[in-house]
């Protein structure tokens, strides 16, 4: 298997990261080539579709073993699944499967043509090993079920940002910050109304809490 890009996003850190690809569809990210790939000609017709699919590594998730069982963050962490039945990260292979939407192809930089994305659920520096158009009339199954997810909630939560603190944030940062955390990115076992999480987002130390519903910022701090 050969390192074919890497996926360059805000995310410095696993945790935040959405749990799935295309639930924020604001987060932006670049296919950044290796020297040997930076060639036009493997794209020639790539910027004819609108998604694609990105097989990547798991690269801050390598273990020398394996487990059959895994346990969910979405079941609260205590019930066992088999790892083929998940998505967990924690695989005999530590390899991830995510459809993005190609923003745009741009084809010219110091680095060859880069690939921009719409909403990856990848940490940045993520290694890819290969790149696929998805297909409509083979890759969407509307009546698709979806085993132990479908009972799970996924009630967004409501986020207060501060006037004060919202300065100390790029504006054009603002909407997919918020998404981020409406997808609340505390593990599902994680309940304390009084205890301050933090993610890194686009070089800002975001500190939050929440309670029921409501998740409040209550500091940012830069890097």
């Amino acid at each position: 298997m050969k390192i074919i890009a890497h996926i360059h996003t805000d995310f410095t850190t696993k945790f935040g990261i959405p749990r799935q690809s295309g639930l924020v569809e604001s987060l932006r990210g670049q296919i950044v080539f290796e020297p040997a790939y930076r060639n036009m000609d493997v794209l020639r017709g790539l910027d004819g579709f609108s998604h694609i699919w990105l097989i990547w590594e798991f690269s801050e998730n390598k273990r020398n073993g394996w487990s059959p069982l895994v346990r969910p963050p979405r079941l609260g962490g205590n019930k066992k699944l088999g790892v083929f039945a998940t998505r967990s990260p924690f695989r005999p292979n530590p390899i991830g499967l995510s459809s993005v939407r190609l923003e745009r192809i741009e084809w010219q930089t110091v680095n060859g043509p880069v690939l921009h994305v719409l909403g990856a659920d990848l940490m940045n520096g993520t290694p890819i090993y290969d790149i696929k158009p998805y297909l409509k009339y083979a890759d969407s199954h509307p009546t698709a079920v979806g085993g132990f997810t479908e009972p799970i909630e996924m009630e967004k939560l409501k986020v207060v940002i501060p006037e004060a603190l919202r300065s100390d944030i790029p504006t054009t940062l603002h909407t997919t910050l918020e998404e981020v955390l409406a997808n609340d990115p505390r593990p599902s076992y994680q309940d304390d109304s009084e205890r301050v999480y933090g993610i890194i987002f686009a070089g800002i130390d975001i500190l939050f809490k929440v309670n029921a519903n409501l998740l409040t910022v209550v500091d940012v701090k830069k890097e």
